[in-house]
């Protein structure tokens, strides 16, 4: 107990400290910068703003009422993280939901740790803290991988290693955007999965992937029954083109249909395949960027 007062009576003296104009921090380098900077600091609630790179932008009433009860009995036990903009004045980096919750219950100081970031560093830190600790949704955490690869400039392969997750999971997580806003919106409230989007991607047009996914919501699918209905239709979409070509349409020897999904996984990319009873054949290999075809190049080339 007597080390919580202590670290308390602390945080309360660094927020004395800021409050001080003639000891504005602006910079790491600026004097008594080292005792504020990663410290724990109790900070007026009124001086923190919401951050503009926040990418949640679902909270639950319920869920929010719930940890406000909780703070509202055992106090904030995770704090807050905010960066400086100006002399007594901050912006969330994380912890929206803290902050929302501890506002809810009329708290005028909250605990926060002070970083000291431009935009950009912001708007990072703000999106992998997010998707590495809070339980956003897919389609949020897809758009935020998706805004750190155009705003901060950074690769699928980069991105892997700063949020420490395989690249093959940041892309299922990107495909997701390819979904119609519609499906995107059942996904975030819950109507369906992750798994029934991946498997509703596979279906180009989009009044037909809105038409099997209202069949999924309203026949309450699973996944597993939602792979197989998008690969009947892709069987009969298929056997339509052939008839309407004139082409019938060739069964490929059971060695390389059993092969397909196997090929298609190890790639993480959708591979054609024609090939004859007699052993021939082709393999393609389709990629939408420079990018895709580096990382394509490197598994083929065993790199």
């Amino acid at each position: 107990m007597a080390k919580a007062t202590k670290k308390q009576a602390l945080g309360r003296g660094l927020s004395a400290l800021l409050s001080d104009p003639e000891n504005d921090i602006k910079s790491a380098n600026d004097k008594n910068a080292d005792k504020v900077i990663g410290s724990v600091v109790e900070l007026d609630i009124d001086a923190i703003e919401v951050n503009p790179f926040q990418p949640r932008s679902n909270f639950n009433d319920e869920a929010l009422k719930e940890l406000a009860s909780s703070i509202k009995e055992l106090g904030i036990i995770q704090p807050i993280t905010v960066r400086k903009l100006d002399f007594n004045k901050y912006q969330l980096v994380s912890g929206e939901r803290r902050y929302r919750a501890s506002k809810l219950v009329g708290l005028k100081t909250i605990p926060a740790y002070i970083r000291i970031a431009n935009d950009q560093e912001s708007l990072e830190m703000a999106l992998v803290e997010n998707i590495q600790r809070q339980d956003l949704d897919p389609i949020e955490i897809a758009l935020s991988y998706q805004r750190l690869i155009e705003e901060v400039q950074v690769t699928q392969e980069q991105l892997s290693e700063r949020v420490g997750k395989k690249r093959s999971t940041i892309s299922n997580y990107l495909r997701l955007l390819k979904l119609d806003p519609i499906i995107q919106t059942g996904m975030r409230d819950g109507f369906i999965s992750m798994g029934h989007g991946r498997a509703l991607i596979n279906i180009e047009k989009p009044k037909d992937q809105i038409r099997i996914y209202e069949q999924v919501v309203a026949e309450g699918l699973s996944v597993r029954e939602t792979e197989k209905l998008v690969k009947s239709y892709q069987q009969a979409t298929d056997g339509k083109k052939a008839a309407k070509s004139g082409k019938a349409s060739k069964k490929l020897p059971d060695y390389v249909a059993d092969s397909l999904d196997e090929i298609s996984e190890h790639l993480e990319a959708k591979v054609d395949i024609t090939a004859t009873p007699k052993g021939k054949g082709k393999i393609i290999i389709p990629f939408h960027s420079k990018e895709e075809f580096r990382r394509l190049k490197k598994i083929l080339a065993g790199e």
